[in-house]
């Protein structure tokens, strides 16, 4: 099967949950109220592209190539990052529904999540070294033997991180989120 490759291309209100997105490699490309949901995107190459309002349930990743791509106002739902090529991975999310996510042992550092709710998604084994958290919901989200050194949670609600599980060096907190990192003490905080 032959690959297309498509640079500087729109794309807008598409449904490729029925028609199916040509394979190939998409560079520079914007993605607009497309439905991607239940797509499988392995072996796909997404470089500087963006994803604005898009549905990505349940989209298959395995293999696919994300770097320096952008997701704003879209949903996740059930997607294996760890599935992707992880060769210089890297991607940012602004306003987005990130639920039952799987991030499990990447190295995506200085990832940004800005105003997202991000929920009973797993991080575990994951390096997020210097990403921030930004006014983002975590609600049920598993952070466990992750590397949080540097990150900025600041202005994030609803985490629960152990700190004898994380590595959490110069990570930065509010006061108002102390009870996410000291609830396995089972201590009341005023």
């Amino acid at each position: 099967m032959d690959r297309v490759f498509n640079e500087g291309e729109q794309f807008s209100k598409m449904n490729f949950a029925g028609e199916g997105l040509p394979a190939g490699d998409y560079e520079d490309c914007t993605f607009t109220g497309c439905d991607f949901s239940n797509v499988d995107l392995s072996e796909f190459n997404f470089l500087e592209c963006e994803f604005i309002d898009c549905n990505l349930s349940l989209t298959k990743l395995r293999q696919t190539s994300l770097k320096d791509v952008i997701f704003k106002r879209c949903k996740l739902l059930g997607l294996h990052f760890e599935d992707c090529n992880n060769m210089m991975i890297s991607f940012s999310f602004d306003n987005c529904s990130i639920n039952l996510c799987s991030f499990n042992k990447l190295k995506i550092k200085k990832t940004v999540f800005l105003d997202s709710r991000i929920e009973e998604s797993d991080f575990t084994e994951t390096d997020l070294s210097s990403s921030q958290f930004r006014n983002s919901d975590l609600q049920r989200t598993i952070f466990n033997h992750t590397n949080l050194e540097g990150v900025d949670f600041r202005t994030s609600f609803n985490y629960s991180i152990d700190p004898e599980y994380n590595r959490i060096k110069k990570a930065k907190f509010s006061v108002s989120g102390l009870p996410g990192l000291l609830g396995r003490y089972d201590i009341l905080i005023e």
